[in-house]
């Protein structure tokens, strides 16, 4: 070998030496994070988007969920994501109400007809347009990628609950935000605002005497455990949103922002078979546990809430109507 040849071979060489190091630096693991565990439709579909992601990149970026809370609750999460600790968070609408104020319209009562027009409103126009709001709005510091499915919100606890008049006295956990609050009080109880870490324990002690949510997280939460009736007022459905770190975002290159952003419509409909699976089975095995599911005069409900309607939307008229002219 001539001293050209080998000073080219230990240039080649030493520019691989360099390289893999290199290579391997690019590896990232995001990541995930929810308040409900191993199993649950929201966890599951993020964790099927992670390994859609790891396929797609060659095992460049790949995704570690941490369920059950372990890295808080939702305030916690976006507060995590918005500094680049976390990057993938399923949070409720509730939750950036606060921030992004047009999407109080979806935390009002009996706005949606059922789970379906939900559906219809998140899937089309109105539903890109206020994750586009979340991600246009500096204050958010944060990107949505898409909507989740959460069912309907009904009244738990250990009386049974027909009419407004049944939650008279009962102090009823909500999710912290005034309108949630107001809309319990309208309908007869006592809201109680209160983070989804500290539930199960105050459902326990008597700290509250019930809560609202949907029956796979009835189920999921173990919160049948101390709550054994299931009274099917109807009062909210509300879809879900999960978020990603905008930190971590304007590193991403424009080729891995729009894999993430396709990945991400794809997953906003495999979220909802496996909610729809899940909710199936979710009531027959509530009911095997010992809960009594409970049919409530949805109309009066509907009625004891018009004043949340009333002062709440004046402002959303005109996105009320789109909603309600959705079919």
């Amino acid at each position: 070998m001539n001293k050209r040849h080998f000073a080219t071979l230990c240039a080649g060489l030493l520019a691989a030496a360099f390289a893999l190091p290199a290579a391997a630096q690019q590896k990232v693991v995001w990541k995930a994070s929810d308040v409900h565990p191993l199993g649950y439709p929201t966890v599951e579909a993020i964790m099927g988007m992670g390994k859609k992601l790891e396929a797609q990149t060659g095992g460049r970026i790949s995704v570690q969920m941490y369920p059950s809370m372990q890295l808080g609750g939702e305030k916690e999460m976006i507060e995590q994501a918005q500094v680049g600790a976390l990057q993938i968070a399923r949070i409720s609408v509730g939750a950036m109400g606060p921030v992004v104020d047009e999407l109080n319209v979806f935390n009002l009562p009996f706005i949606f007809r059922d789970e379906a027009h939900m559906r219809k409103v998140i899937d089309g126009p109105i539903g890109t347009e206020l994750l586009e709001k979340i991600n246009n709005n500096p204050a958010s510091r944060i990107i949505a990628l898409g909507w989740m499915d959460a069912g309907v919100r009904n009244v738990y606890g250990k009386k049974p609950v027909s009419v407004p008049a049944d939650l008279k006295g009962q102090k009823i956990r909500m999710m912290g935000n005034p309108i949630f609050v107001e809309t319990m009080n309208a309908m007869g109880g006592s809201g109680v605002a209160m983070g989804f870490n500290e539930l199960y324990s105050a459902l326990e002690t008597g700290v509250v005497d019930g809560a609202e949510n949907n029956p796979p997280t009835l189920l999921a939460q173990n919160h049948y455990l101390v709550s054994k009736v299931y009274s099917e007022t109807g009062h909210l459905i509300i879809p879900e949103i999960f978020i990603f770190s905008r930190r971590t975002w304007d590193a991403l290159s424009a080729d891995d922002q729009a894999l993430l952003k396709k990945l991400s419509r794809e997953t906003q409909f495999e979220e909802r078979k496996l909610w729809d699976a899940k909710t199936a089975t979710a009531e027959g095995e509530l009911k095997a546990k010992g809960v009594t599911f409970v049919k409530a005069d949805k109309a009066a409900f509907y009625k004891a809430t018009q004043s949340i309607r009333d002062k709440y939307g004046v402002k959303y008229a005109a996105l009320l109507k789109r909603i309600e002219e959705t079919k």
